[in-house]
């Protein structure tokens, strides 16, 4: 693997350190140095070419911002921009595959952002950059862009995740769970959720406190882990999940095309529009309600998740302080405004999420609430997606109706016990 490694670039050391929590000081202060603007000015006579990629549908709407912030700052006018389409889900294994190749400045899905660290294939922003991302976006995004106390990308949006949607004609009240239910139940109608999904269940496992944490090594495998589903808090989940498959009105399923006769879904922004043309004059949407297990309430969590924009680690400052203020760009209130209104992406700039236009779009208000109770999706072994379909399926199956405490810990601990393996 070639990398073409940075001024700003992260110490072999460092790397390590952020995923085993055992770095020095010393290794950490010369990083967060290392990632500050160097005292160079950038002039007009500076000449370097940026290589950008973006998702296909957003190309047209990037070239426009790019010449807006060349046109905007004079001084960068000697840089040339090119804009390739290449996608969130294709642009980190692309870049890890070969840094030199890859783009000086790319889109990536936040679940990814560990490995492009472990491969030197980003570089940190610098800490004034870092300020300005956690005051201007919302704690999940700007959380889901640091890395080992170490803030390394733009977030771009806030828009991937679940929350309800639902027909407010039958659903009076969709704070809590055991409403929605008796309300579903007392109209005949259905409530779909999919909880043989290792994205979906950790909804009601992180509303408890339960924890699905793994630690990265700097060649990117997993090294450790932090699991504690077999716990009181995992059992009063399953509990959760067990007591709304008993529900007749409890349907599996989290696609708004599929669903009949429902009267709630939980699903994501991508199937607003089938919810609207299902629920018609009644659509309505909310932040996922709270569910009810001994006598306590706990507040529906799950997995958010985010799109960022990161920068390739570059010999040439220079090059790298224009890379950096494009980025920003890129990701500031205005442009995530304007970006909203072209392609429809959910901004994760607090000014944008407040202005007028986001708000009126019911989903995304939905979502943004519910963002604030989640967890950015980390990166996870693909055995555990379907180690957590078994447990789904087995108790929509009713292998548990019937269980005792001490029998849902001891499925639970041989979960917990599978997963952790995934790291040894």
């Amino acid at each position: 693997m070639k990398k073409k490694l940075v001024a700003g670039m992260l110490a072999t050391a460092m790397v390590a350190s952020v995923f085993t929590g055992c770095g020095k000081k010393d290794d950490d202060k010369e990083t967060k140095t290392e990632a500050k603007k160097a005292s160079v000015e950038v002039t007009a006579d500076d000449k370097g070419e940026i290589k950008l990629w973006v998702a296909d549908n957003t190309v047209d709407f990037t070239k426009g911002q790019v010449d807006k912030f060349l046109e905007a700052n004079p001084n960068y006018k000697g840089y040339t921009v090119s804009i390739e389409p290449v996608g969130e889900g294709d642009a980190a294994t692309n870049m890890i595959t070969d840094v030199t190749a890859g783009a000086d400045i790319y889109g990536f899905a936040q679940d990814q952002l560990a490995r492009l660290v472990s491969a030197g294939a980003i570089a940190p922003v610098s800490d004034e950059s870092a300020k300005w991302i956690s005051d201007n976006n919302d704690a999940g995004a700007a959380g889901a862009a640091v890395v080992g106390g170490t803030t390394y990308a733009f977030p771009l949006t806030s828009d991937n995740g679940y929350f309800l949607y639902y027909d407010k004609s039958v659903v009076k009240d969709p704070s809590t769970l055991e409403a929605i239910l008796s309300d579903c139940e007392a109209a005949g109608k259905g409530f779909y959720m999919e909880i043989n999904s290792g994205w979906y269940d950790t909804a009601f496992f992180f509303a408890t406190g339960c924890k699905l944490e793994y630690g990265i090594s700097s060649e990117g495998k997993l090294n450790s882990s932090n699991i504690t589903y077999a716990t009181d808090e995992g059992v009063k989940a399953m509990k959760a999940m067990i007591n709304l498959h008993k529900s007749k009105a409890f349907y599996n399923g989290s696609a708004v095309g599929n669903a009949a006769n429902a009267a709630a879904v939980v699903s994501g922004t991508w199937d607003s529009g089938a919810a609207q043309d299902m629920f018609g004059a009644n659509y309505a949407c909310a932040k996922l309600p709270t569910f009810n297990v001994d006598g306590k309430d706990y507040q529906m969590s799950g997995f958010g998740g985010f799109k960022l924009l990161g920068i390739k680690p570059q010999t040439d400052q220079k090059k790298y302080i224009v890379c950096q203020d494009l980025a920003k760009f890129l990701s500031n209130e205005e442009t995530q405004l304007a970006r909203f209104e072209a392609v429809g992406w959910g901004p994760s700039n607090k000014n944008a999420q407040a202005s007028e236009k986001v708000k009126a779009d019911p989903a995304l208000s939905a979502l943004a609430e519910q963002l604030a109770f989640t967890i950015p999706q980390g990166q996870y072994p693909n055995e555990y997606w379907d180690l957590a379909k078994g447990l789904g399926d087995s108790i929509i199956a009713g292998d548990y109706d019937k269980a005792s405490d001490d029998d849902l810990k001891k499925a639970l601990q041989d979960f917990q016990t599978t997963c952790e393996s995934y790291a040894k």
